[in-house]
């Protein structure tokens, strides 16, 4: 499969959002927590779960009635997704400027700014 086509959308992001939560879950289980948020039918929650399974996005036990459906991928592999998915086509691939763009636009907080240096020399200590 196409890496892009596991690169949720917005929509599709929400949704998964919703079943990192509470997972695993029917249509009308998550339209009914998507519904407290969002004006949004069960047949789009519907389609966009058949879409989602099409690419990859989830995964979908028949075995029953009513399908019940799981994230395919953790937030943290989704997250990665999303990054490495707007460093290559918004910074040319260079995480470099997606940081100075992240820490120029805004004010990071002292502590912040601790964590990452706590973070690089983690990142550099392991690639030594």
């Amino acid at each position: 499969m196409n890496k892009n086509k596991r690169v949720p959308t917005s929509a599709e992001l929400n949704i998964l959002n919703v079943l990192w939560r509470i997972q695993p879950a029917t249509v009308r289980t998550l339209h009914e927590h998507i519904s407290e948020s969002q004006k949004i039918g069960y047949t789009t929650v519907l389609k966009m779960l058949q879409i989602m399974h099409e690419k990859g996005l989830v995964t979908r036990d028949e075995s029953t009635r009513a399908h019940i459906y799981s994230a395919a991928y953790s937030v943290e592999h989704t997250q990665s997704s999303l990054l490495s998915d707007i460093v290559n086509k918004a910074f040319g691939g260079s995480r470099f400027d997606l940081v100075m763009r992240a820490l120029g636009d805004e004010k990071a907080s002292t502590k912040e700014i601790n964590e990452i240096r706590t973070l690089l020399d983690s990142l550099e200590k392991n690639n030594k």
